[in-house]
């Protein structure tokens, strides 16, 4: 299907943004409610995107965004998740930073930290807090995935298990109603399980938009985490049930 230019620019807005509204996109593009409804429709049918109530989300589930792509959505959301989780780690610490664009956000307000421990498997994270000097960085051996950086595998997973660390920060690539953290790579699961198992505090920090998408494989419930940072509130049944586990939501919005 060739995309008319308004199409194309409808997708690089959910890209972006996670969802799309139909009032918004109608008064944004000055096109009638139907129009819209009707470009969605043919994005759906392309199969790029998925429709929900009110409008729709870019189609996930069998396969995440490219790197590059989801180091740039939602910028200023991770940027304002990372300051707000460095602030609850002290420092003289130990931590592991797993995958994904929002630890690295986390990485970042780190570089300020004094006489801390890191442990990761992205090589990202290692990159970025090279330049706090009070910072020891352990990097784990395993199967580089050259599409992010990510050390994944049996290897990976045997290396964190060595450590048992004062904080776990760890992302997810989706975030259900039922609070159930998903991804896509089996590989990639293990570590993080490993991760959760092997630290005092545990710790998630995600954008909102984790709650539009979906992915196949489950790596744990929010039941299991000590902290949820996230730039919007939670749906209200699932605050409840974190209301319920014990688990601290911590809005940065």
């Amino acid at each position: 299907m060739a995309l008319n230019i308004r199409q194309n620019e409808i997708l690089e807005i959910a890209r972006n943004e996670g969802r799309v509204v139909v009032e918004d996109l109608a008064e944004r593009f000055n096109v009638s409610l139907q129009t819209i409804r009707r470009d969605l429709s043919e994005l759906s049918d392309a199969g790029l995107m998925d429709r929900v109530h009110g409008g729709a989300v870019i189609r996930t589930g069998v396969a995440n965004f490219a790197y590059e792509e989801r180091r740039r959505m939602h910028e200023a959301e991770k940027a304002a998740i990372g300051r707000a989780c460095a602030r609850m780690i002290p420092d003289n610490c130990s931590i592991i930073l797993n995958l994904g664009t929002t630890t690295e956000a986390v990485a970042r307000e780190l570089r300020n930290h004094r006489n801390i421990t890191v442990v990761t498997n992205n090589i990202n994270v290692a990159n970025i807090l090279m330049a706090n000097e009070s910072c020891e960085i352990m990097v784990a051996g395993g199967t580089l995935r050259r599409s992010d950086g990510g050390l994944v595998g049996d290897l990976t997973a045997d290396f964190m298990n060595q450590f048992k660390v004062d904080y776990a920060v760890i992302g997810a690539s989706a975030l259900d109603e039922e609070g159930d953290l998903l991804d896509y790579d089996l590989a990639e699961i293990r570590v993080s399980r490993t991760i959760l198992q092997q630290a005092r505090k545990r710790i998630l920090v995600t954008d909102a938009s984790k709650l539009a998408r979906s992915a196949p494989v489950r790596l744990a419930s929010l039941e299991t985490l000590d902290a949820l940072f996230i730039d919007q509130p939670l749906p209200e049944a699932l605050a409840k049930r974190c209301a319920e586990w014990g688990t601290e939501v911590h809005v940065t919005g």
